[in-house]
């Protein structure tokens, strides 16, 4: 697929193209390995399942991060000969896409529950659709290169048998239970359980309330007034105080709980107290969950409503009230209260309390509250009946299956968050029921008499009595339960596929380390229960993209466009955008993304394009390509040599760097040897001998061509258009495919790499960097040649055999250069020392003396003034009316100036 090479690097005109002609190959397809004969045979697959991005919308920068990580995961395996399956797909998603596909129905005035379950799944299902196909049109520009025909969802038909035939298997082994307990409820659009994950925290300004509780004791053993009438608390005489921020919870409490160290209120243990509001007898227990240092040193307990009391209730055997409703209102039976919404009941209660002067004090308060990530409510603890997994069982599997096969994860630290997550003493068990209609519904039937049949299949008949008449839970499964299968579900299982033999376990999952319990754990709890088997081998865990300043990146900076990745790659290209998100994230830690860094990648595009047109546009149709043995075995240079050893010591480098992680380094080093020792360096030194028509020398360009190969195939992985593109061009000689997508890495050879050489010519490249730098201190026009002395000790021969290249880069008079074990020199040269080498250049080949001293004292003048109005600045009120990082940067500035001014000043007294 030879295209040709344009004037400027445009990823627009070349990256769909490109994207075109791999597909059409079957490229991404394992099994084209095998037709094409590529396959190392004493490798094993190379699997990854892409974790399924929601169908809720369009992709964000932590999925762009995924796909770069995980298509160059695949990319180098493919190029070391492993068979490689990538298979995309998109998961469900249930809340988060009901959520969105209600907000939708909401703009046209249209009710999801008068609208009806059945024809709001036909709308949810239209959604996914025009979802998908963005996505899946997203996923390409970004370069994914995964098996389209393999591509999964998670409600796909085989899909959804696997999840009904988990459920059925773990229902029959006693490890899915219905029962009730504590969950994260959102009380608002979602009306559902909830995951932790999707419970987010708030950071608000807020109230605590400080109440009393009266005693009962035998002067006053309850209210004779009723409630609200101002004299209920008449006789009342011993109190307990308790502070809370949920005051419309008092209507649940149970207990009141004190430490069970002595303390104040320790005399109290034991006795009762009457419940504000409900006139309901609760009693003092003590427990050690209560802090006596903390707030009053007593704790309403209200244990259907806050996970620590429930776990108090559970200890204390107490009664779980639930005193409100699915929708967040107050249940019947609490009087005017009732029926009220949550945070109107809070303002009545709050007003009756202080009316029957029960409230001590209330105090400002900034806490954290729990959020719905879908809808934006404030979450509710909440005690209700649903659907489990007996987490601890299969954690303890996944433990024993570590101990036995061992697994790796990136970083390694992390394998201590993962091990917490799997300790069967700390995990609670899994709720996998929602009350939502998006998603798969729990195969669960009841007949009249509310018998249970669990079936992977509808029922004809109750499995108990035989009743005829059944009706299906009404719940969905948790949207994680479907996604805890993916590694293996979408090879085929529960059948036992040819892919499912072939490639199971995966090799990789690579995700966000922020859903290690929420997916990972999981996944590995599912997978060894019902394979027998870890799901993959290596857990690789990439950090969230935040803005270069560390802010999250949400839908409310006003640059958020800036961050959309299509609109990135429509300006800057696919491949800049992977580069960056590979150069600058660091496994396990979070990425500041500077958009500068990726403008700055795309102009690593740019150089790379030009450095290959450079090299091409000097290679003839007629050339006789040498192959590496020919060219060990030539007559090379030293700059050949030493290019050489830097090449095959950067691809050593570059392969131990992928197989180990380091990806960071990869993208790094290749950029570095290409613009600095390949373009700044012997390309330059190369033009000598290629536009020297007499040159008798080994040709460099046999050595370009062979770098440029190299470099392309290293880099392929990280930026695959424009790697892929520009290999493409190459003579037919050096490919060993039709596609770089399929072409072998390279493999490095030690042979090449001589220490001497590199040694010897980093010194020679040291000079050379000395004179462009005095140069331009000096402010030598590029076109003047100067004189140059060098007392160069032992090195002396090595810089002799590169004397032209000095002089050419250096821009030296070839007439006036000496280089000699050991020099004098005379007065009035500037001197610079570099190691073991003095360098000694002619004042009066550099600069017009009287005019230099003119300049200099007029530059000293300049810069003084400015230094002299940041001190007075700096020594007057402002270094206290303005911020600290302002008077930080004037200090800086000030401080700069200062050091300009001395170097100035040492310049003028040389001369």
């Amino acid at each position: 697929m030879k295209n040709e090479i344009g004037k400027n690097y445009d990823p627009n005109l070349i990256e769909d193209m490109i994207y075109s002609w791999w597909e059409e190959n079957q490229y991404f397809k394992p099994e084209i390995m095998e037709n094409i004969g590529i396959i190392d045979g004493n490798s094993k697959p190379f699997v990854n399942t892409l974790p399924p991005p929601n169908v809720t919308g369009v992709l964000h920068l932590g999925h762009a991060m995924t796909i770069a990580i995980q298509d160059l995961f695949i990319r180098y395996a493919r190029m070391n000969g492993r068979k490689s399956l990538f298979v995309p797909g998109t998961d469900h998603a249930g809340i988060a896409t009901q959520n969105v596909v209600e907000r939708e129905l909401n703009k046209d005035g249209v009710d999801r529950k008068i609208l009806g379950r059945e024809k709001f799944i036909d709308e949810v299902w239209k959604w996914k659709e025009k979802s998908h196909t963005i996505i899946t049109e997203q996923s390409k520009k970004l370069g994914l290169s995964s098996d389209w025909e393999r591509e999964a969802f998670t409600m796909d038909q085989n899909l959804s048998k696997a999840v009904r035939t988990a459920f059925v298997r773990l229902y029959n082994k006693g490890l899915i239970y219905k029962g009730n307990y504590l969950v994260n409820w959102c009380p608002g659009r979602c009306e559902s359980a909830i995951s932790d994950l999707e419970a987010e925290p708030n950071e608000i300004e807020g109230k605590l309330w400080f109440i009393r509780y009266p005693l009962i004791d035998d002067k006053w053993s309850g209210p004779k007034f009723e409630w609200g009438s101002g004299n209920w608390l008449d006789g009342a005489i011993n109190f307990i105080e308790i502070a809370t921020t949920r005051p419309e919870t008092m209507l649940g409490d149970t207990a009141v709980a004190i430490s069970n160290e002595k303390n104040k209120y320790s005399m109290y243990k034991g006795k009762k107290l009457i419940l504000p509001i409900t006139n309901r007898e609760i009693e003092i227990i003590e427990d050690e969950y209560v802090d006596q240092n903390f707030g009053t040193g007593a704790v309403k307990i209200t244990p259907a409503h806050d996970f620590n009391d429930y776990e108090i209730g559970k200890r204390h055997d107490l009664d779980f009230i639930t005193m409100m409703n699915e929708k967040g209102y107050i249940e019947n039976g609490y009087g005017k209260y009732s029926n009220l919404e949550r945070f109107e009941a809070r303002k009545q209660i709050v007003e009756d309390l202080e009316k029957e002067n029960l409230i001590v004090k209330i105090e400002d308060y900034t806490h954290s509250i729990p959020k719905c990530q879908r809808c934006d409510t404030i979450i509710e603890p909440r005690d209700s009946l649903q659907w489990w997994v007996k987490a601890s069982i299969l954690t303890k599997q996944v433990q024993d299956k570590i101990e036995e096969e061992g697994l790796t994860i990136v970083p390694e630290n992390q394998m201590q968050r993962l091990q917490k997550w799997l300790d069967p003493e700390f995990i609670k068990d899994w709720c996998i029921s929602r009350q939502l209609w998006w998603g798969h519904r729990i195969p669960v039937w009841y007949c009249k008499k509310e018998h249970v049949t669990v079936s992977e299949n509808i029922p004809i008949k109750c499995a108990i009595c035989g009743d005829t008449e059944l009706i299906q839970d009404e719940d969905v499964l948790d949207t994680w339960f479907s996604s805890a299968l993916w590694p293996f579900s979408t090879l085929g299982w529960p059948e036992t596929t040819e892919d499912f033999l072939e490639f199971y376990p995966n090799t990789l999952r690579e995700t966000g380390y922020d859903i290690l319990f929420f997916w990972v754990a999981r996944e590995l709890m599912m997978a060894v229960e019902l394979t027998g088997k870890l799901p993959y081998e290596i857990i690789y865990l990439h950090g969230l993209i935040r803005n270069e300043k560390g802010k999250k990146i949400s839908k409310s900076m006003e640059n958020i466009e800036d961050y959309d990745p299509l609109r990135v790659i429509a300006k800057n290209g696919a491949d800049a955008l992977r580069y960056t998100l590979i150069a600058y994230s660091t496994p396990g830690l979070d990425m500041n993304l500077d958009l500068k860094n990726i403008d700055a990648a795309q102009k690593f595009c740019n150089k790379l394009w030009n450095v290959f047109k450079y090299i091409l546009s000097n290679i003839p149709e007629n050339f006789q390509l040498k192959n590496y043995e020919e060219i060990k075995n030539a007559n090379l240079e030293l700059s050949d040599k030493w290019i050489l050893s830097k090449l095959n010591e950067l691809i050593l480098m570059v392969r131990d760097a992928y197989e180990n992680y380091k990806f960071l380094e990869v993208a790094r080093e290749i950029k570095r040897f290409t613009w600095n020792l390949l373009a700044d360096w012997y390309i330059e030194i190369s033009k000598i001998r290629i536009y020297d028509e007499s040159n008798d020398k080994f040709d460099p360009r046999h050595i370009l061509l062979v770098c440029i190969d190299s470099v392309l195939r290293m880099l392929h992985p990280i930026m695959p258009y424009v790697t892929e593109h520009l290999w493409q061009n190459l003579p037919e000689k050096l490919k060993d495919q039709d596609g770089l997508i399929i072409a072998k890495f390279p493999i490095g050879d030690e042979e090449y790499i001589n220490l001497e050489v590199m040694s010897s010519f980093d010194k020679l490249i040291d000079l050379i960097s000395k004179i462009r730098t005095i140069r331009g201190e000096y402010k030598v026009p590029h076109t003047k040649k100067i004189s140059l002395l060098v007392s160069a000790g032992e090195s002396t021969d090595i810089l002799n055999q590169g004397s032209k290249i000095i002089c050419d880069l250096g821009k030296v008079d070839d007439t006036k250069l000496q280089i000699m074990e050991n020099i004098m020199p005379s007065e009035k040269m500037i001197s610079s020392v570099i190691g073991e080498i003095s360098i000694f250049i002619p004042m009066e080949d550099m600069i017009n003396l009287e005019d230099e001293m003119i300049r200099l004292e007029k530059e000293i003048e300049r810069k003084t003034k400015l230094a002299n109005k940041s001190k007075a600045k700096l020594s007057s009120d402002f270094s206290i009316r303005a911020p600290k990082n302002i008077v930080e940067e004037e200090r800086i500035k000030l401080q700069k100036l200062e050091g300009e001014i001395e170097k100035l000043e040492e310049r003028k007294n040389l001369l």
